[in-house]
């Protein structure tokens, strides 16, 4: 077995990042300067031709955008070490759902939001009705996993997955950017609070 994994820092890698170090499987981290255009790089394009991270090399075989990489480290890796719904349960079905809805639904107001409020954004592309009604999309994305916590200690089954992994990382983001008070959301909070204590999550956030 053999995987290399392509990062940058805070970045959309971190979710993955995470995910590698809760499978406990070895890997080789390759980290990617963005400011230097190490994304535009040639040999970067022929694994990923977005230019993006993250990105994972298995076998020799690429891969890239977060939920597929997610999804295949799930499957393949995930499975024995109990990270992962055995495939065709209904739990699968459940971890495909809510993986997906993460960086579909999730993570469309926080990222409407940047690219109207941040200053990484040119001053000019900003708007502000965009930027409040991405705000109000992410509060009621907050509301369904808030009531999908109800009763339940993780988003799938009664153990903690990569599906966790990954709905943790993306509202560890937003939520660093939009400040909201998490306190009318009790289920999502204490659930959010686990995850963020992990061994792994403290090790990349610490990183």
């Amino acid at each position: 077995m053999s995987i290399k994994f392509y990062y940058a820092p805070h970045s959309n890698a971190t979710r993955i990042h995470c995910t590698l170090e809760e499978l406990g499987i070895p890997y080789e981290k390759i980290k990617l300067d963005l400011s230097a255009g190490d994304q535009r790089k040639p040999e970067f394009l022929a694994l990923n031709p977005n230019g993006k991270v993250p990105t994972i090399v298995i076998d020799d075989t690429p891969i890239f955008e977060s939920v597929a990489i997610q999804i295949a480290l799930g499957e393949r890796y995930g499975v024995g070490k109990g990270l992962w719904p055995p495939l065709g349960s209904s739990d699968h079905l459940q971890a495909l759902t809510w993986i997906t809805w993460g960086q579909v639904t999730l993570a469309a107001g926080p990222l409407r939001y940047f690219q109207n409020t941040s200053t990484y954004i040119a001053a000019e592309a900003h708007n502000a009705k965009q930027a409040e009604l991405a705000m109000e999309e992410f509060v009621t994305s907050l509301g369904i996993l808030n009531d999908r916590l109800s009763g339940r200690p993780y988003v799938v089954g009664d153990r903690f997955s990569l599906v966790d992994v990954d709905l943790a990382a993306v509202l560890g983001w937003a939520l660093s950017m939009m400040k909201l008070d998490l306190s009318t959301y009790p289920h999502l909070a204490a659930w959010l609070g686990r995850a963020n204590q992990r061994p792994a999550m403290q090790l990349v956030m610490a990183s």
